[in-house]
């Protein structure tokens, strides 16, 4: 876990040139934006796509100034979230910048977030600048956690994934899921038994174990898994 997080950084994974196969993915950790589950959700999560010759950017966005143990209790997620969510969007950009020197295509660019990283990946791509969104998102166990944002339209595929027993974000996710269903989309949405809250990559013998692979498995399907010419 990292703390008090005052400058956001980029930290890439990229695979061989000659396994790459040009999609880029952001990775922002959780941590109820007063830490961030730098390694469970984010290295992690970033050497397995970069085995799978996906590059992956673990992000460590900004959070507040840890001064008591646990959540805070009155935690204004729309507040405590806004500087994740607009360095999410400058990583967007950013990776977009160096597509070519980091060996991917400016249009498969994707943002997976966790639990209050998912917020930042789902402000990321609920922005209302399309040109700006990432190319796919996958908040997995989150979304927006305070006042749940207006769906625009156009927005790229979005993959979602919880488990039932989760206590703290279950419902943020359900809202989300159901939110862009009435807006006309549908997003991909496994939703486990079991798992709890933040399973990351931990593996604990439920069927929440293999979420990274259905979701590669849904990267798959769109093609994104396959070699690109740049």
């Amino acid at each position: 876990m990292v703390f008090n997080v005052v400058t956001p950084t980029l930290t890439p994974y990229l695979p061989e040139r000659t396994k790459a196969t040009g999609t880029g993915i952001i990775i922002a950790p959780g941590g109820a934006f007063v830490a961030l589950a730098i390694d469970l959700e984010g290295h992690q999560v970033a050497r397995w796509l970069q085995n799978k010759g996906i590059a992956a950017f673990v992000l460590k966005y900004r959070i507040l100034e840890k001064h008591q143990e646990g959540i805070p209790r009155d935690l204004n997620m729309d507040e405590a979230g806004k500087y994740g969510i607009a360095d999410g969007i400058q990583a967007v950009k950013v990776v977009r910048q160096h597509a070519a020197e980091w060996g991917i295509s400016p249009n498969r660019v994707g943002f997976m977030g966790f639990s209050a990283g998912a917020m930042v990946a789902s402000g990321a791509l609920l922005q209302q600048d399309p040109a700006t969104r990432p190319n796919f998102a996958a908040p997995i166990y989150g979304g927006p956690f305070g006042i749940m944002p207006a769906i625009p339209e156009k927005l790229p595929p979005i993959f979602l994934a919880w488990a039932q027993d989760d206590a703290l974000a279950l419902g943020a996710g359900i809202q989300f899921y159901d939110s862009l269903k009435a807006a006309g989309y549908k997003p991909e949405a496994h939703i486990f038994s079991s798992g709890g809250h933040g399973f990351g990559m931990r593996k604990q013998g439920t069927t929440s174990d293999h979420w990274i692979d259905e979701f590669y498995y849904w990267l798959e399907a769109r093609g994104l898994t396959r070699r690109k010419a740049r």
